[in-house]
């Protein structure tokens, strides 16, 4: 499985992003979640946002935090992650990444086998 994310770019404070993540090569089973994640300057890898494949869940890294939303296109094999309101604080590489763990696993970056190679965003104020 191969992901490329793209979409990023730099943006002024309140614009808005759509990220896009697309998977390539064998989709048979080898991944049922799909989470973004982001990594400031010199910050850890954090969670933003999972989708399952093939169900209703998804989830924020803050149920309060209405800026992001993740949705997916089965037929083109893609997931994208919507922000809006973008603040400096947002700025970050974004990867998008794909587990075959439970659903449970969501968050923790380890669970994931498959990444992107990331895509920049830079929100100047």
């Amino acid at each position: 499985v191969q992901l490329q994310a793209s979409g990023g770019g730099l943006v002024q404070a309140g614009a808005s992003l759509r990220l896009s993540c697309a998977a390539s090569g064998r989709r048979s089973s080898p991944y049922s979640v799909v989470g973004w994640f982001r990594q400031g300057p010199g910050k850890e890898r954090a969670f933003v946002a999972a989708i399952a494949w093939d169900s209703d869940n998804r989830v924020y890294t803050d149920s309060r935090e209405e800026r992001f939303t993740i949705s997916r296109d089965n037929a083109k094999n893609e997931v994208y992650l919507h922000v809006n309101g973008l603040k400096p604080d947002d700025t970050a590489v974004y990867y998008c990444a794909a587990s075959g763990q439970d659903w449970r696993w969501h968050r923790i970056v380890s669970k994931y086998a498959y990444w992107g190679q990331g895509t920049q965003v830079t929100v100047s104020s």
